[in-house]
């Protein structure tokens, strides 16, 4: 194999490479001025994917497409746009190479966005037994499994194995798991019963465990009793200030040792950020890259890192910025602002993040929000919710997909995607691109 990668020469252009397509990196690579910079925006997916709506494809409310758009479509018209499928395996700053499965790529300019996976706190065993949800396609296995769950439910008689089978257990308290639970729950009152009438839905248990003194620990109090109350008074049961000490299929055993029968247990309790290798150990600190207020990576001028990988300590924010789309999107479009203004990088302004607020959604006609001073919840918190997801999604077909799918959703209780798709084995799967 050519151990360079086949870029088009850049010319007298800069070449700006991008690893990662998330919030940062896709906002990165629209802002930059094409006509400085040769991008090449490399990702080990063609597309790319609104993560906040990954539970509602987990739960058959949307449909993958709908949250998802091909990289390549959305520069068909930049000239001095490039995009690599392909995976990042080791950076070398001194040869200013990225290395790759595909060959190197050589830049001038280099910005991480690699973004946060799945943590597992240590206990790799649950990596294998748990359901995850950071991707289109862990959505897509979550659902299977979830609708798998009720197909096994039919065929069984025995009350200890329909206990297992009929109970989810959600690991984590952040709006994921906050919303992932008041979503099975909107199911199990409004539409599982009449696709399954012989089930008895009394026994379907949702548990959703959470390490932190309170839900939604990164918003306001107020959000967080009132998702509780919310997601209580919707039927399920709430394990607070309680962690997960192991998972033995079929029992999850809890910190204070309550163990629970199930065969659905969903980890979305945290992130790690997706390290790289080639930079100095010093460049780290907790696995993300320690940047200044320009977002260049420590030690290094011409390597920058944004979003949920990158760690910018200052006075206002000690242990650095949330981990959340809003803080990557603004470090995108200021490292843009200040590559495009190539006439004197002593003119680069320095990254400050403004907090627009945050919102969670518990289900159908309820939601929190933490907007500035204002905190409030109920039915006008869910649709300022619907409003800005609805908004934030990329592509026009999109939106109007995802708009669609929505109100027909409101106004009949139910939704129309609860297939189970599995794939058929194929070699092609296993080759290497």
């Amino acid at each position: 194999m050519n151990n360079i990668a086949n870029i088009p020469d850049r010319g007298t252009k800069k070449r700006l490479v991008i690893i990662g397509g998330g919030f940062a990196g896709l906002e990165l690579a629209k802002k930059i001025d094409k006509k400085l910079y040769q991008v090449v925006l490399i990702d080990k997916n063609n597309y790319y994917q609104f993560q906040p709506l990954f539970y509602q494809v987990a739960t058959g409310g949307l449909e993958p497409s709908s949250i998802s758009y091909p990289h390549r479509k959305n520069f068909q018209k930049n000239k001095n746009f490039h995009f690599r499928m392909c995976e990042a395996q080791n950076v070398d700053p001194e040869k200013k190479v990225v290395q790759t499965n595909i060959g190197d790529i050589t830049y001038d300019y280099l910005v991480i966005s690699t973004g946060c996976d799945t943590n597992y706190f240590g206990n790799d065993s649950l990596k294998e037994s748990t359901f995850a949800l950071k991707s289109v396609s862990e959505s897509l296995l979550l659902r299977n499994r979830i609708l798998l769950s009720f197909e096994e439910a039919l065929s069984t008689d025995n009350e200890e194995e329909l206990k297992e089978i009929l109970s989810f257990t959600i690991v984590g308290g952040g709006a994921t798991g906050v919303e992932l639970a008041g979503a099975l729950a909107d199911m199990k009152k409004s539409i599982l019963p009449k696709d399954y009438p012989e089930i008895d839905f009394t026994k379907m248990e949702i548990h959703l465990v959470d390490a932190s003194p309170r839900l939604l620990f990164a918003m306001s109090e107020q959000a967080s009793e009132k998702a509780a109350e919310t997601l209580k008074n919707r039927g399920v049961i709430i394990h607070q200030d309680i962690s997960v000490k192991s998972y033995d299929k079929p029992f999850v055993e809890l910190s204070d040792g309550t163990n629970i029968r199930t065969r659905n247990v969903l980890w979305v309790a945290g992130v790690k950020p997706n390290s790289l290798k080639g930079l100095a150990e010093t460049a780290y600190n907790r696995g993300r890259l320690v940047v200044n207020e320009y977002n260049q990576v420590q030690g290094y001028d011409n390597i920058f890192a944004i979003g949920d990988t990158s760690l910018l300590i200052s006075d206002k924010s000690p242990k650095g910025h949330p981990q959340v789309a809003q803080v990557a999107l603004q470090m995108a479009k200021r490292l843009a602002k200040n590559l495009n203004n190539t006439t004197n990088s002593n003119n680069w302004e320095k990254f400050t993040y403004v907090d627009k607020g945050s919102l969670a959604t518990i289900g159908r006609n309820a939601a929190v929000a933490d907007l500035g001073k204002f905190r409030f919840g109920g039915w006008f918190a869910w649709w300022l919710w619907l409003w800005v997801h609805i908004l934030s999604i990329v592509g026009m077909r999109n939106k109007v997909s995802v708009f669609i799918d929505w109100v027909w959703s409101y106004l009949n209780y139910d939704v129309s995607l609860r297939l189970f798709i599995k794939p058929k084995f194929n070699k092609m799967y296993k080759e290497e691109l």
